[in-house]
């Protein structure tokens, strides 16, 4: 599953450890979410839809596979 969450995670100038502490995870967590290693549970993605203030659906792709399936 595809995700925007690096590219929103750097357009506000933070760390994958500063998005993991406000978001409550490891930054080990949130570099898997961006290398698209870990599809995160329903709760994180309604969180970090929430942090980010876009829809789950703009930051997850679920039609299109891992980068390097395309």
């Amino acid at each position: 599953m595809r995700n925007s969450v690096r590219e929103l995670r750097s357009s506000r100038g933070l760390s994958q450890g500063q998005l993991g502490t406000a978001l409550g995870v490891s930054r080990q967590t949130i570099n898997a979410i961006e290398t698209e290693r870990y599809t995160p549970s329903l709760p994180l993605a309604l969180s970090m839809a929430t942090f980010f203030k876009v829809s789950v659906e703009e930051m997850f792709h679920a039609n299109e596979g891992p980068a390097e399936d395309r």
